[in-house]
């Protein structure tokens, strides 16, 4: 066991490095034994963040009604509710308990979308899941169903360029000494919140979306949102990318229209936005 980690970690390790090489069957039994060695006291631990909770405690799903909750953020939620048509064939019943936010996206599968609250959440179901545990309990890998399913109406056209995430990690944004040349372009839209012009709601912004040639965006909501959709997708990366992209490549199988550009090594930015730049010409 290496040094400074309990069993607990070393397994959340293995799981790491099982998705980044693409091996989602081992993945797979490294989360059956966390499971099993799971307190059934401690699930949906209210003493614990809510993205530090588990939900599924194992049971099948199959012919029963089945409650999904999100608790993760919302790149996740998009990122994973691709499984739901598959989970709705096998259930009797689907409620989606899903963050405000994306209320006014139309996902494929559930029966019933009702919108998260923190304070009031929605009684337990006959079997109850996190939204990101859904391919270990279907046993099914991303390109074994394919990006989730959202009708939305495209508009406008050009280019978008989100450049900052989120403060999970803010190692994945652009600063903006770097941003200039991207800027430079033709018909480039900022994606990113507080942005003037850029709306507000997740629907308008989907919208968006959908009618541009090319999303160009950093490691954050915007990314899944625009892979969802289906729409060419540069996906710019720090060095130690998180697990969903994978080790070495430039492809993604969560997102067939996604193409990978990662930092060569940690905090290069500028080289990143080379290589986007280079890629432009070259596609014009």
């Amino acid at each position: 066991m290496r040094k400074g980690l309990g069993p607990k970690g070393l397994a959340q390790e293995q799981w790491f490095s099982a998705m980044r090489r693409g091996d989602h069957v081992a993945a797979w039994a490294i989360s059956d034994d966390i499971l099993a060695g799971r307190d059934p006291a401690l699930r949906d631990d209210p003493t614990q963040p809510y993205h530090c909770r588990w939900v599924w405690d194992g049971r099948c799903v199959a012919d029963r009604q089945v409650l999904v909750r999100c608790y993760h953020g919302l790149g996740d939620t998009l990122q994973f509710a691709r499984y739901l048509p598959a989970l709705r064939a096998r259930c009797t019943a689907l409620t989606l308990e899903v963050q405000s936010e994306l209320l006014g996206l139309d996902f494929a599968g559930p029966d019933r979308i009702v919108a998260f609250v923190a304070e009031a959440p929605l009684a337990a179901s006959e079997c109850d899941i996190e939204i990101m545990e859904l391919a270990h309990a279907l046993r099914l890998r991303p390109q074994d169903v394919g990006p989730a399913s959202i009708s939305i109406r495209g508009r406008g056209g050009g280019i978008g360029l989100c450049a900052q995430a989120g403060g999970w990690d803010p190692a994945r944004s652009l600063p903006d000494g770097v941003l200039a040349p991207l800027l430079a372009g033709p018909t480039v839209t900022l994606l990113h919140p507080g942005t003037p012009g850029c709306p507000a709601r997740i629907e308008d912004t989907a919208a968006l979306i959908a009618g541009l040639d090319l999303v160009i965006t950093v490691d954050t909501m915007v990314a899944h949102l625009a892979g969802t959709l289906g729409r060419p997708t540069w996906l710019l990366l720090k060095h130690a990318a998180d697990w969903r992209w994978m080790e070495g490549r430039t492809d993604c199988p969560w997102y067939p229209s996604m193409r990978l550009f990662r930092q060569p090594a940690p905090g290069d930015w500028r080289a990143v936005v080379e290589a986007v730049l280079e890629a432009l010409r070259h596609a014009h």
